[in-house]
């Protein structure tokens, strides 16, 4: 019992500091497609997010990120999917589908770019192109503080345009 209550406080801080050590810093670019790169989108405000078919919460995040592109047209949704084989991703859509671009990462390329430590993971980049909010794993009581910050970006991006 003590070890368990030890380790999960350990794990909490570590993923503390895993969404801290980006704070403020420039997103790690990666390949879209063919024609485009995450540093292409600057001047938009992104939320990346990294998923698997087999991660249970990703199975949440779908619907709300799907709610969200709906929402604010401007919000570009990446969702980075790391399964090795692409069949397991496409039987996850077939039954949670996204209204937003997937990205396909089978090697963990990218993930280990922005050192995933659990999935799922997300980035709110803002339209410089900085890593603003990062958050390990998706909770629904969470939503509001997740669309709070989508706000906020969206605000700066709104002014901005002014």
């Amino acid at each position: 019992m003590q070890k368990t209550f030890v380790f999960i406080i350990f794990l909490s801080i570590n993923m503390a500091l895993a969404s801290l050590s980006f704070a403020n810093q420039v997103a790690p670019n990666f390949t879209l497609d063919a024609q485009t790169k995450l540093s292409d989108l600057k001047g938009q405000v992104v939320y990346v997010d990294f998923w698997a078919s087999w991660c249970k919460p990703c199975r949440k995040s779908f619907p709300w990120m799907n709610d969200m592109h709906a929402k604010y047209p401007h919000l570009k949704v990446i969702a980075i999917n790391l399964d090795e084989e692409r069949e397991m991703a496409a039987k996850f859509l077939a039954q949670t589908p996204a209204d937003f671009q997937i990205v396909y990462d089978p090697q963990g390329e990218i993930a280990q770019d922005y050192e995933l430590v659990g999935m799922p993971s997300s980035y709110l980049i803002d339209k410089k192109g900085n890593i603003r909010f990062a958050h390990q794993g998706f909770f629904l009581s969470k939503q509001a503080q997740y669309e709070q910050e989508i706000q906020l970006l969206m605000s700066e991006f709104a002014d901005d345009a002014k």
